[in-house]
């Protein structure tokens, strides 16, 4: 694995949804400049890295990831300027940057897609996925038929509008079907690492990357994505050896072995995570079963062989908030999990003041049910809670009408408050480096129904151990060794005496084994 960057060891994210966040033109729509304006804030909070959903150029069919122009900010975002100026003063602040790279499709409405619906040859004809006639549909994939002079059919990889690119096939079954090491797709991977020189030339960190395991086809056993992706990672290596990459991959043992640093537990998938936060029963909300969860994610650990980081996330744009299904304290229950877990932990914007999803929104950008998601960031009890001087009926989405809703404001100075938790939190964590990104943890309870959730973490001869209950019972752990001194605490009824520790109803403690 190539090198890791060294600010991933004690990196804690925040993910901002740009059209939501902060609004400093009056047109309705969040932009880079109200992300740059808010940089403090976030520094404060004790986040030492962004990730910025996608900023460039779109039609906006699907929210930015259909992509028109990779190298051109989107002009209701601002500028290219504006986002080398956020580069710089997050900088200035101690924070590093990542973009979200979409590399498996663009817009239909890309230069390099309108010039490969020609009839005649040119040098985009197989930047994307055609068959050979249009009577033939891209099995499995979906299609795009009869809207060129182009005998042929476009795969598609999410939305109807998004035309899939040629990465290659790594079994080919079919004679449109290229190979990994055909000139197209050769010229498609040269052409993505083109898009990542120019962004990171002009002093972005790194790159989150969109739906990473998805761009060689008929891949079954991830081999020809690994292989498509080590070979991106020696041309970061050799000209940009700082530069992060954090998958979309769900799958931490295909994606570290092909070079990312890090790979996100998803919402869908194998990995558990709804068990958590988001199903009939959330762990967290006190009736759930985590042990599925722990299994899976002690089995990536093992298969992943420490190659790299796993990420589990308090939410993002494309799931329910995590608001929608966890109440009241639980809500900082759940961040004394996700941020004493290994890996870098991410907070989407407003998880940490417990916005809530927004009921019944018609569908905006392709959100349908994201859309509620993605509702503006509510700062203070001002007009559009802050995001925005714009009417409130031109607003990207509308702003929660809930008259309780949380604001950044009412929390800041309120030391009960959710974000006070979830800052002190963070700084718990960042003063131990047996809880940051590469701490070693080992399961003492998998958190069965009606158990509490508990683990060791360890670095460097520092052992912190971890114990959260959500349940409404009170429950007894004994670990080999002794407690120290307690480093957080939350709730009641919490004693800990030699290798035995007694953990009150919701609640969770953090202390040192001796």
């Amino acid at each position: 694995m190539a090198k890791r960057p060294g600010w991933l060891e004690n990196a804690v994210f925040y993910e901002i949804y740009p059209q939501s966040f902060l609004d400093t033109n009056g047109d309705g729509v969040g932009d880079l400049n109200g992300i740059t304006a808010r940089l403090p804030y976030i520094r404060e909070l004790g986040c030492t890295a962004v990730w910025i959903n996608p900023c460039f150029a779109s039609p906006f069919g699907d929210a930015g990831y259909d992509v028109s122009d990779y190298c051109r900010v989107a002009p209701r975002y601002g500028t290219n300027e504006d986002l080398v100026r956020l580069f710089s003063e997050a900088h200035r602040l101690g924070l590093h940057v990542l973009l979200d790279l979409v590399p498996g499709h663009t817009s239909w409405e890309h230069a390099w897609f309108r010039e490969s619906m020609k009839a005649e040859r040119n040098e985009f004809t197989d930047r994307y996925v055609w068959t050979d006639s249009i009577w033939e549909e891209p099995c499995g994939f979906g299609s795009l038929r009869g809207i060129s002079e182009r005998d042929g059919s476009c795969a598609v990889n999410f939305f109807t509008h998004q035309p899939a690119l040629n990465y290659g096939f790594y079994r080919p079954e079919r004679p449109w079907q290229q190979p990994m090491d055909s000139e197209g797709a050769l010229a498609t991977r040269e052409a993505l690492k083109d898009v990542m020189r120019f962004w990171l030339s002009r002093g972005c960190d790194g790159f989150r990357v969109d739906m990473a395991g998805s761009l060689v086809k008929n891949d079954e056993d991830g081999k020809g994505n690994i292989a498509l992706w080590q070979d991106v990672r020696a041309f970061l290596d050799r000209e940009f050896p700082h530069a992060a990459m954090i998958s979309e991959w769900g799958e931490p043992q295909l994606s570290l072995a092909g070079g990312f640093h890090m790979d996100f537990l998803l919402h869908f998938g194998s990995s558990h995570y709804n068990d958590l936060f988001r199903c009939e029963a959330p762990f967290f909300e006190g009736n759930g079963d985590a042990s599925a969860f722990v299994a899976k994610y002690a089995d990536s650990c093992r298969r992943s062989e420490g190659r790299g980081l796993i990420c589990i996330p308090s939410g993002n744009h494309d799931m329910d908030r995590l608001a929608r299904h966890i109440h009241g304290d639980n809500r900082k229950l759940s961040f004394a999990f996700l941020l004493s877990m290994p890996g870098a932990p991410y907070i989407y914007y407003g998880d940490e003041i417990g916005m809530n999803y927004v009921e019944g929104l018609a569908s905006v950008e392709g959100g349908y049910n994201r859309t509620g998601s993605r509702s503006p960031m509510q700062w203070d009890d001002s007009a559009n809670a802050g995001f925005s001087d714009a009417p409130a009926d031109e607003l990207y989405i509308p702003i929660d009408p809930d008259t309780d809703r949380p604001t950044v404001q009412a929390q800041l100075g309120d030391a009960s408050s959710l974000r006070s938790e979830v800052k002190r939190l963070i700084a718990v964590r960042q003063a131990h480096k047996a809880l940051q990104s590469l701490g070693g943890i080992d399961f003492v309870c998998d958190g069965a129904k009606g158990k509490p959730l508990a683990y060791i973490r360890s670095s460097e001869g520092e052992r912190i151990f971890v114990a959260v209950n959500p349940t409404d019972k009170t429950s007894e752990l004994t670990v080999d060794g002794r407690f120290g001194d307690i480093v957080y605490r939350f709730g009641e009824d919490i004693a800990l005496s030699g290798s035995r520790c007694t953990l009150g109803a919701r609640s969770a403690v953090f202390a040192e084994l001796l």
